[in-house]
């Protein structure tokens, strides 16, 4: 069950900046005055609009030869009058009834998400309607008390009509775009429920480019059947439609178009971000159209981006990035292969202890700064921490990738951690091991559950080396093999000392520890 929560209207400012709802509107009973006092504006503009379309057509388009009788003069400004008061609470009353979520502050379900997205059509079912009876209404009167003037007057108002309707859709849809940004935010959609963007580019052709060309027709028509029409009275039409088809057509295809490139635009920039790595870009979703589908499509996307990008960082955190990078660059697969690695094992000193002395949270918090200190230490040395087991740490270099001067660095690192640890973590001593040679690398576990490890001597030895280094001064051994591994510089800093049997080893080790550490020292043979 999907979880409800409070909507929010998205940021109110589309297209050339206008403020729509209003940020500061706190109160549903202001919401709905905002939407209720913007859909009026819309509705009474669209008719003006359309009344001054009539105007035209009557005065330069199809000029009538008798006068307007007087019934139509009367019944004109009582029908708009009227008309617009039905239009203004049928119109706004259908639409704030299906809007009435956003005022809840709750998330809508299926019918009032898809009630919402298609407001702006309940708008042109309205005002289609009321130029409907129009229509009828002034047609009959007109053909009654002059049937010349019927044809004239079909053709006039229904012109009109259509002007005032696609007026109204594109300045209601423009004006409910934060609500439609709400329904597709809170709910986002895979297909599309209301006319998109080629449904936009047709209503502003019509209006700016069909209406006038309709007009051009049937004057001509009009010319060519009665043949009582000037050439003056032509002319006017002609350069009154062409001016409307220039400029009014013109403004109208820039609107339709900048709500298209808008949304594009928008995206283009987020891309951008994404593309240097800004993965907590999200784009508005405030169209109801194709493009709003592309922006909920956009918002997938990256929330799905940065799932993936969370789980390649926790991925990384659990086998290291080396690890991550190279399992992510190709398939998983079971096995390994034999690479010549160093080692460096540490292992804190007295944990059963510290575990009978501290809480539990004390102690978790004392072993996450030894961590801490190991794996910046072991990072800044080109190493990887493989894993880590209980109190201790298994550090690799060069199981992945090539290392320069493994050994050095792992000797490094040792040398490094030792002093970090004493000084950073001073409350718990470690013994630190580091060996080299040969070890298998790869996938262990089942297809289903595997890690990353590596087997071999040198693991096991640089394990014994830490478990004798606890007991030796300054912490630190490492098998000479490493050490003669090692470029001179690193050699340098290191002193051989006794061969010893380690614990489950079968032959002899010769121990190295870090110049200066107090380990008694033999000369080499």
């Amino acid at each position: 069950m999907q979880e409800e929560t409070a909507v929010e209207l998205p940021e109110p400012t589309f297209l050339f900046g206008s403020r729509l709802f209003g940020s500061d509107a706190r109160t549903p009973r202001e919401q709905r005055f905002r939407i209720q006092s913007l859909l009026t504006l819309s509705i009474v503009a669209s008719n003006v609009a359309g009344a001054l379309a009539v105007a035209a057509i009557v005065l330069w388009v199809i000029p009538l030869r008798h006068p307007i009788k007087m019934p139509v003069v009367v019944a004109t400004p009582i029908y708009i009058v009227a008309a617009l008061a039905v239009g203004i609470v049928w119109g706004t009353g259908s639409v704030m009834s299906k809007v009435q979520w956003v005022l809840e502050e709750r998330v809508p379900d299926d019918a009032e998400q898809r009630a919402a997205l298609r407001a702006p059509l309940q708008l042109i079912k309205v005002q289609g309607a009321l130029w409907g009876v129009a229509v009828v209404l002034f047609s009959t009167m007109q053909g009654i008390l002059d049937p010349e003037l019927f044809i004239r007057t079909v053709v006039s108002v229904s012109l009109a009509g259509l002007v005032t309707c696609a007026s109204t859709y594109l300045s209601s849809e423009f004006l409910l775009r934060p609500v439609s940004g709400a329904a597709l935010t809170a709910r986002p959609m895979d297909q599309l429920v209301v006319p998109g963007v080629q449904a936009r580019t047709v209503l502003a052709w019509a209006i700016g480019s069909a209406v006038p060309v309709v007009g051009l027709i049937t004057i001509s028509i009009f010319a060519l059947a009665q043949r009582n029409i000037s050439a003056f009275r032509l002319a006017v039409a002609v350069i009154v439609l062409g001016a409307v088809t220039l400029v009014v057509g013109l403004a109208l295809e820039l609107l339709a178009i900048r709500a298209t490139v808008d949304p594009i635009r928008g995206l283009r920039d987020a891309v951008r971000r994404v593309e240097v790595g800004a993965l907590d870009t999200d784009v508005e979703v405030y169209d109801s159209t194709e493009m709003g589908l592309l922006q909920v499509g956009f918002n997938r996307m990256v929330a799905g981006l940065r799932e993936r990008e969370r789980i390649r960082d926790l991925f990384g955190r659990h086998v290291g990035e080396d690890v991550a990078t190279a399992s992510l660059s190709g398939d998983a697969e079971l096995g390994g292969e034999i690479r010549d690695v160093a080692v460096v094992f540490v292992d804190m000193v007295g944990s059963t202890g510290l575990a009978a002395r501290l809480s539990p949270g004390e102690v978790v918090t004392l072993l996450n700064r030894f961590f801490a200190v190991v794996v910046e230490v072991v990072a800044d040395h080109a190493g990887l921490v493989n894993k880590f087991e209980g109190d201790a740490a298994l550090a690799l270099f060069g199981a992945h990738g090539t290392i320069e001067d493994r050994s050095g660095q792992a000797l490094a690192c040792a040398r490094t951690l030792a002093a970090r640890l004493a000084r950073d973590v001073p409350e718990c001593r470690a013994g630190i091991g580091v060996a080299t040679g040969p070890v298998v690398a790869g996938n262990i576990g089942a297809m289903d559950r595997y890690e990353f490890t590596v087997i071999g001597t040198a693991v096991n030895e640089a394990a014994r080396l830490t478990e004798l280094a606890k007991t030796r001064p300054g912490g630190v051994l490492a098998s000479s093999v490493v050490v003669k591994d090692a470029t001179a510089a690193e050699r340098d800093r290191w002193e051989l000392g006794e061969s010893v049997t380690l614990r489950g080893m079968t032959g002899e080790t010769r121990l190295a520890s870090p110049v200066d550490s107090g380990s008694p020292v033999v000369s080499e043979r």
